[in-house]
């Protein structure tokens, strides 16, 4: 993850290209939000970045921030042995906390494989673990019901044909190095190398939901889509998994399929995303600190009304959340990722209505102070979030005729409503439910 500046760069483009509307297949509107419409429903997943950046424990960007070599690196593949690693109990707390799908790191940045690989040597199933970490994840998921996908990182500081770029941990500043840098590296050999192990994943462990692909930083000292392939890479997916999801990370932006949602990271979008002159799907990846890869020091943590305000916002602006968890190097996940997740499974469990099958509410519902809405256009009830929640009298300006019914969600009790000049005054009880955000279901006639 990381590098916010360069993947934007990397996503920018431009109006006239956007109204082109080129296409590399032929599936239909229709049967595009037919295949997604369970990822649109289900709204909330969980990201785990694992590998063997766990063992330093200072960012998954370690090998890159510090420019450590292969040699340098290595004592953590001979000492990644994570004891207490149970796929079982991580999908019990994904579920618990509310998430429908989960994302896991098959291969980051550094180039190790939680899979067992035929084409390196290079994975788990070679560490003292000696186990293959993805068909567990796979199996524990599914086993509770949850949708599953594979990030799996283009980039390679491993392999010895991956090209040293500028995002490289041997980069230089004297750009005219390169060449002599890469003698003997041929890109080719990875690029087959990368076709061969999405070929694996997408071979090897039956139904996959999600393809997350990461990531593109294209220019002279950078890698695009020519580079890895990317037309080429795209179609081999779809032709092993038609039902599959990818993300918007290969640079084909020019394509109007060349993905099939947009990837906002760390950031809030100010509203909808917009692509092809049109509202596109999107998610927003975040962490629950600052750091994707276990970061034992890290300290800004957010905390549980952070991040249900990520999640409800993001839904009320059509999205998705894909919310990130590090695990240790033992292979468990941190005290605080679990109370995290905790926090958010208590709301969850009495406040999901208002987040799955949900989207941003029509536009003439305007949100009340402190507040944020959400929308279900199937059960035609709209979802008012108290962020403060207020002294008894809630105002809904302009909402005069067109309210059936209103309760709290959270046990299904009654809440008062008059019409007052165009407005609607609803009746709250004066103690504060005792959850983070409040949700106030309206019934639309």
């Amino acid at each position: 993850m990381k590098r916010s500046i360069i993947f934007i760069i990397s996503i920018l483009i431009t109006v006239s290209a956007f109204a082109q509307n080129k296409k590399l297949g032929n599936e239909t509107e229709e049967q595009r939000t037919q295949r997604m419409a369970w990822w649109t429903n289900d709204r909330f997943g969980m990201f785990i970045h694992f590998g063997l950046y766990a063992l330093p424990a200072r960012h998954e960007w370690v090998k890159h921030n510090e420019r450590l070599t292969n040699e340098q690196y290595e004592k953590y593949f001979e000492l990644f042995n994570p004891d207490l690693y149970d796929a079982k109990a991580w999908a019990k707390k994904a579920k618990q906390a509310g998430m429908k799908y989960a994302v896991l790191t098959s291969k980051h940045h550094e180039g190790f494989c939680l899979f067992d690989s035929k084409f390196t040597d290079y994975k788990s199933t070679n560490t003292p673990i000696k186990r293959d970490l993805i068909k567990e994840f796979v199996e524990a998921f599914r086993a509770e019901g949850l949708k599953v996908g594979f990030y799996y990182s283009l980039i390679d500081w491993h392999h010895p044909h991956f090209t040293i770029d500028d995002v490289h941990p041997l980069r230089t500043d004297k750009k005219e190095d390169y060449a002599k840098m890469n003698e003997g590296r041929d890109f080719s050999i990875y690029r087959k190398y990368l076709q061969d192990q999405v070929r694996e994943l997408l071979t090897n462990y039956g139904k996959i939901d999600i393809l997350w692909l990461d990531f593109s930083y294209p220019g002279k000292y950078g890698k695009g889509n020519e580079d890895w392939g990317s037309k080429e890479l795209l179609a081999l997916i779809r032709k092993l998994q038609p039902g599959i999801i990818v993300d918007d990370r290969l640079d084909l932006g020019e394509y109007e399929d060349g993905q099939d949602f947009t990837t906002p990271e760390q950031y809030k979008v100010e509203k909808w995303p917009e692509r092809y002159g049109r509202k596109f799907p999107w998610e927003t990846c975040q962490t629950f600190s600052g750091s994707w890869g276990y970061y034992r020091d890290e300290t800004s943590w957010k905390d549980t009304k952070q991040l249900l305000v990520l999640l409800i916002e993001s839904v009320g602006k059509g999205g998705n959340l894909l919310l990130n968890v590090g695990p240790t190097g033992r292979g468990d996940f941190d005290y605080r990722a679990d109370a995290a997740l905790a926090g958010m499974g208590e709301w969850m469990g009495h406040n999901s209505r208002s987040i799955y099958g949900c989207t941003e509410a029509p536009e003439d519902f305007k949100a009340p102070a402190s507040s944020l809405l959400t929308y279900n256009p199937t059960s035609n009830r709209l979802y008012i979030h108290l962020l403060d929640y207020p002294l008894q009298n809630l105002v809904l300006p302009g909402y005069a005729g067109r309210i059936k019914y209103a309760q709290l969600l959270h046990d299904a009790s009654e809440v008062r409503f008059r019409e007052s000049d165009g407005n609607v005054n609803i009746s709250l009880p004066v103690i504060k439910p005792n959850y983070e955000i409040p949700v106030v279901e309206i019934f639309l006639k």
